[in-house]
């Protein structure tokens, strides 16, 4: 994978870095929650793209990028986009938040090369005050994986950022590339990708290795995984994560760290959060109610086996 993209600094202008991914294992892209005082900024160019999303309260603000000028109002959720190699300036009239966004021009490439669409086709363009619903919905939930005080996965911002990739590509044709062709996994392509995820949950996976397995790009991986399986990638590993620890905690043979551990959580409080959030429980509440109240899920291989043969009839 990419080394960690550096946090572009200004040239001008008071920052703050509130919340940055540094040091959660995200490659190729990064984030981080800016707080940006009133006054003009300058950005130089940088080899990556670069994604301001405005957090909280509207600012009025002038901008400049390729010689476009712009003065609007700037909304929760507006979005400002430069592409790698060109610099911009902001003049803000109020302090302000700002969620910043940065994508290597490697990971970009790739997800281009892995849509089957050419560099000359299909690309980011720069886009002033950009109001997107779906791509908000992604920044939004690679913000609150930022705020987040337990790091998740690495695999689940690894979607979020393939995904604003391919939301961002100036080109109809990116999307189109997806929709034509089949719809769901083969059956034995799915049972070979459930089957490894199922013996390697105590490891980090990553979407290259999981699509890979599938003999498919990551983006085409990623529709058909989840029309196929009824979740994203990411939500059908931790389940899973989630459903081992339920039986390993009941076993009563490990503590709550090693159960943690053995199930490829971070760490025990890392569990506890999508335990809680899955189940309604925590470890200990869990322990304490013996699985009476709950019920253990089917094991992954009983419902693959169901849903294969859904899509083979």
């Amino acid at each position: 994978m990419n080394a960690v993209t550096p946090l572009p600094m200004p040239l001008s202008g008071s920052r703050v870095n509130l919340r940055s991914s540094s040091g959660r294992g995200w490659n190729g892209f990064g984030a981080a929650l800016l707080g940006i005082s009133a006054g003009t900024h300058r950005i130089p160019a940088m080899p990556h793209h670069r994604i301001g999303v405005h957090v909280g309260p509207p600012v009025m603000a002038r901008c400049l990028c390729e010689q476009r000028r712009y003065a609007r109002v700037q909304a929760h959720g507006d979005a400002d986009v430069i592409p790698a190699g060109l610099n911009g300036q902001w003049t803000d009239e109020a302090d302000c938040t700002i969620l910043s966004i940065w994508i290597s021009e490697s990971f970009t490439r790739k997800t281009l090369e892995q849509l089957e669409l050419k560099s000359c086709e299909a690309g980011i363009r720069p886009q002033l005050q950009m109001r997107d619903p779906r791509f908000q919905h992604l920044a939004w939930a690679l913000q609150a994986e930022l705020e987040a005080g337990d790091a998740s996965d690495p695999l689940y911002a690894e979607s979020l950022c393939t995904a604003m990739v391919v939301r961002l590509i100036d080109s109809g044709g990116g999307i189109a590339t997806l929709e034509g062709r089949g719809r769901t996994l083969a059956p034995r392509t799915a049972t070979r990708v459930t089957d490894f995820i199922e013996s390697n949950l105590d490891q980090r996976l990553t979407l290259d290795e999981l699509a890979a397995l599938a003999q498919l790009s990551v983006p085409h991986f990623k529709v058909l995984f989840r029309e196929t399986l009824g979740m994203p990638v990411h939500r059908y590993v931790v389940q899973r994560r989630v459903e081992r620890a339920k039986v390993l905690l009941l076993q009563g043979k490990l503590s709550t760290s090693q159960v943690a551990l053995e199930t490829g959580f971070s760490h025990q409080s890392h569990m506890a959060h999508w335990m809680n959030r899955l189940l309604g429980l925590t470890p200990r509440e869990l322990v304490k109610d013996g699985g009476q109240t709950i019920q253990l899920a089917a094991p992954a291989s009983a419902r693959t086996t169901s849903t294969t043969q859904k899509i083979s009839r």
